[in-house]
């Protein structure tokens, strides 16, 4: 097993886990397998209950483990399922040592940080990093670990320690390490002195970089590179430069340039790999397919607006995943994507009185927009607001496309203006609702008390009910009886209510094994009006689309019969 380890200096958000992403999608194109292990130091457990605003999104795999949105990278780009061992916290390995503890595990022995912490964190990298994670089901060959934060800070202490001895635990050949660091410009000037510092802070802890990433808005002068090398005691070819492209997703070519995995070859001995010719060839059609996707991005001339009616705005990272799901379906559907962002409660007519400059500049998003998406999200604010951008989106015939919340708003829309309850709302909203007005409930089986991984989560059957054949949604997903997608929802919508709803005309085509719970909904007559209880950009990969949003942004384009049929693809045949 070799391992790669990608941490960061100067500032965090610097975009190591796209350098992680992008260096592990490389190593795909060589024909290994590969596996990512993210470090989060701090003390939650997961990020199951952390706000979106502060920590961004919350990510969900498979096994219903709720993460951080680095794994979401990871997956998207390597095309692996991870589970949430794969996401080490503090909080995780100390309650880890602490049961041990509990147990007698220690022999009596005074529990420190080093050895048995650092022990502990160094055991659960080589168990987790042997788990196989893509579709041949074998042991990966490599292991990308992104260290969260920033070296230097307190929190991430026991984890570079960890790391230190780990170098030597698995042997020189198998360990590298890829630093990145900031390179800012002022008054047009290239400054390595923060990244030198960060690298004498990296070496003072026990940990010599291989490589160094540098990040800037422009592409380093060749002086700077060699200042960095003379400084940073690294040759030059152990320098890249990732300045700002026009999309992550030219960040793999842009390493590739720049011979990264030459180096890196040679460094981690990676021709005594012995691999199959197949293996090979995948790697190289990977490669090719990559390169054509972005021709794709370069070569979009349409351009779509989506408006994005949310309640986190202010931090776009709250909806990294739905971003990168539409970004993904626009680039297969080879149109130029345009994101309008909408405060939801900005679209309420009380915030007339708060500020009539927002009110009038969200609905003007709304009703420019060629498709509305509404995503998931908990609580009560800005819900009337959605609930008017999905009413738009049905009467103007504008697709839409709702995740979670997205359908339960929609669903609430419905029943009030076409079914006539008009006092029809969320149990989430108002717990004391009377069940008559009760148009979304809450899951019987859901766990009150307990907030921390208590909802309906992970990897979950939907199947396609009887008489669908018109649904577009269907047809998106190949005429398939049944789906698995990812979930995160403590509320469903009203069981009692479903026959009243289908009989005007919004269908649910999709439900769940016990043909209760629904899943998909979808309104007939309509170009595209689509909602899932699930959140389909969870598994929503850059090669792969998550159908939903293709079919959001075919509908948007006005293309949705030749996506249908086919005829987009990024290489050699259709994708789906």
């Amino acid at each position: 097993m070799k391992y790669v380890v990608v941490s960061g200096g100067v500032i965090s958000g610097i975009g190591k886990g796209v350098l992680a992403s992008s260096t592990g999608m490389l190593f795909k194109t060589l024909g290994l397998k590969v596996t990512s292990i993210k470090i989060d130091p701090y003390m939650n457990i997961d990020a199951g209950t952390m706000s979106p605003l502060e920590h961004g999104e919350c990510f969900v795999l498979d096994d219903g483990g709720e993460t951080d949105l680095d794994l979401g990278n990871y997956e998207r780009y390597l095309k692996v399922t991870l589970t949430k061992d794969h996401n080490i916290t503090t909080g995780k390995i100390y309650s880890h040592v602490i049961s041990r503890e509990r147990k007698g595990d220690y022999l009596g022995k005074t529990v420190q940080i080093v050895p048995h912490l650092t022990n502990a964190i160094q055991d659960w990298i080589e168990r987790v990093a042997r788990i196989p994670v893509d579709d041949t089901g074998l042991e990966p060959d490599i292991c990308i670990i992104e260290l969260g934060g920033t070296v230097g800070d307190i929190e991430s202490a026991p984890f570079v320690e960890a790391l230190r001895q780990f170098q030597f635990r698995v042997g020189k050949e198998n360990f590298a390490l890829i630093h990145v660091s900031l390179v800012p410009v002022i008054h047009g000037e290239q400054k390595t002195k923060p990244t030198q510092a960060a690298i004498k802070d990296l070496r003072s802890l026990g940990l010599t970089p291989d490589m160094i990433a540098c990040r800037c808005t422009e592409a380093l002068d060749e002086p700077t590179i060699n200042k960095i090398a003379m400084f940073c005691h690294v040759g030059p070819d152990q320098v890249v430069n990732v300045y700002d492209v026009k999309s992550t997703y030219h960040i793999p070519l842009l390493l590739l340039e720049q011979k990264m995995m030459d180096y890196l070859h040679k460094r981690l001995q990676l021709g005594d790999i012995q691999l199959a010719a197949e293996d090979r060839q995948r790697g190289e059609q990977l490669l090719e397919k990559w390169t054509s996707m972005t021709k794709n991005f370069e070569a979009s001339d349409k351009l779509v607006k989506i408006a994005l009616v949310g309640k986190y705005t202010n931090l776009k990272d709250s909806y990294l995943s739905v971003i990168k799901a539409l970004e993904h379906s626009s680039m297969k559907c080879r149109t130029h994507l345009e994101i309008l962002w909408v405060e939801a409660s900005d679209l309420e007519p009380e915030s007339q009185e708060v500020d009539k400059a927002k009110f009038h500049e969200a609905w003007n998003k709304v009703s420019t927009a060629d498709g509305i998406l509404v995503p998931g999200g908990f609580g009560s604010r800005g819900t009337e607001g959605m609930i008017l951008a999905a009413k738009w989106a049905r009467e103007s015939n504008v697709p839409y496309l709702g995740i979670c919340l997205g359908l339960q708003i929609a669903t609430i829309e419905f029943a009030r203006n076409v079914m006539g309850l008009k006092n029809g709302n969320s149990a989430e909203f108002f717990p004391d609702l009377a069940e008559e007005d009760q148009v979304v409930v809450y899951m019987p089986e859901i766990d009150k008390e307990k907030m921390g991984g208590t909802m309906r989560l992970g990897l979950r059957p939907t199947f396609f009910q009887d008489s669908t054949e018109w649904s577009k949604i269907k047809k998106l997903y190949g005429d398939k009886a049944s789906i698995l997608e990812r979930h995160r929802h403590r509320y469903e919508i009203n069981p009692k209510l479903v026959s009243e709803l289908e009989d005007k005309g919004l269908v649910f085509v999709g439900k769940d094994e016990t043909n209760e719970r629904c899943e998909i909904f979808e309104l007939k007559n309509h170009d595209y009006f689509v909602a899932t209880q699930y959140h389909p950009e969870y598994t929503s990969k850059v090669l792969d689309p998550s159908r939903p949003f293709v079919g959001l942004i075919a509908a948007a384009a006005g293309i949705m019969d030749p996506v249908l049929a086919g005829e987009y693809e990024f290489h050699g045949k259709a994708d789906f």
